[in-house]
């Protein structure tokens, strides 16, 4: 089984670079982390490869690789750097995060969905990342500034202030923007006062929940 999930990974790898991906880093960690560890349920074991996205509870779902593979290479990632993540989910994200960065901190707002990606991050033996459980919209100040921050849920509107607040000056944000239904990536760059901002594809990601997002019920509602 473990041959067939290698060459499954290899054929999405291959797909990706069809794709338009070219970070070969980016490429490189999405090869070597077991996708088919971050989903549940055997019916989706033989999904774990394909490029879209599948449940993994509580409403929320485990990103497209394509996707995956587009926000990390937006984010520009340097082994030096140290990165937030808003909204681990499953911890996929976190996991190829952590084999392009030096630190990663994550912070997830469902308790249940935080130990389930704790508990594969310690498996895997990736020793440099630290997952909170906690509202994601205001960010982590207490381990801030960040040289990158990937927010994996649809901003209400713009990106949450307090994560702008917490990038450091020539950092890089990651963010899906739009309505509840329909979002584009936007790329942040950080200079002194000023904010570079970029709109990229087009993407569908679950609403962000929290003080600086959406309210539970709204975002349920529209689900």
């Amino acid at each position: 089984m473990s041959r067939d999930y290698d060459f499954a990974r290899a054929r999405l790898v291959q797909s990706l670079r069809a794709g338009g991906i070219r970070d070969e880093r980016v490429l490189a960690a999405i090869g070597a982390v077991p996708r088919h560890r971050f989903v549940s349920g055997s019916y989706l074991l033989s999904q774990a490869y394909g490029d879209y996205a599948l449940p993994i509870g509580h409403q929320q779902t485990i990103s497209q690789p394509w996707v995956v593979a587009r926000m990390t290479e937006l984010l520009d990632l340097g082994p030096e750097h140290k990165v937030l993540e808003i909204g681990t989910g499953s911890g996929y994200q976190t996991a190829i995060l952590a084999r392009l960065a030096r630190f990663v901190f994550s912070m997830e707002r469902i308790g249940d969905l935080a130990r389930q990606a704790i508990a594969r991050i310690r498996e895997l033996g990736l020793t440099n990342v630290k997952i909170q459980v906690f509202d994601g919209t205001v960010g982590w100040s207490e381990v801030a500034p960040f040289d990158r921050i990937l927010v994996t849920a649809a901003a209400a509107g713009r990106v949450p202030p307090p994560l702008v607040e917490q990038l450091r000056d020539g950092g890089v944000l990651v963010v899906p923007e739009g309505d509840r239904r329909r979002q584009h990536l936007v790329r942040y760059v950080k200079r002194g006062e000023e904010v570079e901002r970029e709109v990229g594809e087009s993407v569908v990601f679950v609403p962000l929940v929290g003080r600086h997002g959406y309210r539970p019920e709204d975002a349920v509602a529209e689900r």
